[in-house]
């Protein structure tokens, strides 16, 4: 009897531990990266995404963020996950550009309207099962799975823009699309590309006058310390897309795939409004350190020069981009 119990109890114990090899054999972890600090609406989408997948897998398919820019710039970013050395990403939709350059029409200026008409275009299905057919056909080695953004861009530096002659030969910071270089030289500035993690440095040094992001990003990356005074322009929407590359998303099952298509389009649905409530937060944090910020610009005059270039700049992007322009522009 003794030797049976002996034996049970042995039986047992190896079933355990076939039980917790199984386990973790099935438990997987994937890296998400992005180029921005905790606290950002980078970080909010990769939030939303790594609790729903992690829900809809039981706990099978975990996510680990990568913020700040730890494994690239966005450019380079966008290349690790195409070849696969990367899971999982955000990256804004300018970028895009260097890989789809259609994506630039996202950042055309004065797109959208408000916070509101943001927030519904990026949780609109038509819209974005367009810019997945876009990145699918324009960009092989990887895959859109959703939409985020971090409210609207603002221009900022150590003067005040009120007006279009107030950027008029003054140099921008721009991310490297063909909409920034045809705006901004239309506005009549002069536009810079350089790497997000350079800005700090040459608004401090003068290489640049101005840059140009949302104010939850100038807040957390304290570009306020070299850059005191931010301007409401609202050129454009500070957006972004949620990727997967193609080499995890062949090796998953049809589940698992179910599972990355739901989390993906949970962060379409949430990360918006939650984005838009950390610029509000930022907003108020600055006022309280005192920094300038400009409320009176006359975006009429800039959205006069900006119009008849919607339309135009659309049709020589592409195909898919005309079609992702009038989807956003139809939206009330």
């Amino acid at each position: 009897m003794r030797g049976l119990r002996m034996s049970l109890g042995a039986a047992t114990a190896v079933a355990i531990t076939l039980a917790s090899a199984a386990s973790a054999q099935e438990t997987k972890h994937y890296r998400f990266a992005h180029d921005q600090q905790l606290n950002s609406g980078y970080s909010v989408a990769y939030d939303i995404f790594s609790a729903k997948l992690k829900e809809l897998s039981k706990g099978t398919m975990l996510v680990d963020q990568y913020p700040g820019a730890q494994l690239g710039q966005e450019p380079q970013i966008l290349q690790l996950v195409k070849s696969g050395d990367i899971e999982f990403a955000v990256v804004s939709s300018a970028n895009t550009s260097t890989i789809s350059p259609q994506a630039g029409v996202m950042s055309l200026h004065f797109l959208f309207r408000n916070e509101d008409h943001i927030i519904t275009a990026l949780a609109d299905e038509k819209v974005f099962a367009a810019i997945h057919d876009m990145i699918d056909d324009t960009a092989p080695g990887i895959h859109a799975i959703g939409l985020a953004t971090q409210g609207f861009r603002y221009m900022y530096g150590k003067k005040e823009v009120h007006k279009v002659d107030d950027v008029r030969g003054y140099k921008v910071r721009v991310q490297a699309t063909a909409t920034e270089d045809t705006m901004f030289p239309a506005y009549g500035a002069q536009t810079v590309h350089m790497p997000f993690g350079s800005v700090y440095t040459s608004l401090q040094t003068g290489v640049v006058d101005f840059a140009e992001n949302g104010m939850n990003v100038y807040l957390i990356n304290r570009h306020y310390e070299v850059a005191p005074i931010l301007s409401k322009t609202e050129h454009e929407a500070n957006n972004a897309i949620v990727w997967i590359s193609d080499k995890l998303w062949q090796s998953l099952s049809a589940e698992q795939k179910q599972w990355v298509t739901a989390a993906g389009r949970e962060v379409s649905l949430q990360e918006p409004r939650r984005g838009f409530e950390l610029e509000h937060v930022a907003a108020g944090k600055l006022e309280k350190m005192g920094v300038k910020i400009v409320p009176d610009v006359d975006k009429p005059g800039f959205q006069a020069i900006a119009d008849p270039y919607l339309d135009k700049l659309a049709h020589d992007l592409g195909p898919h981009a005309e079609k992702i322009k009038t989807l956003i522009r139809a939206i009330n």
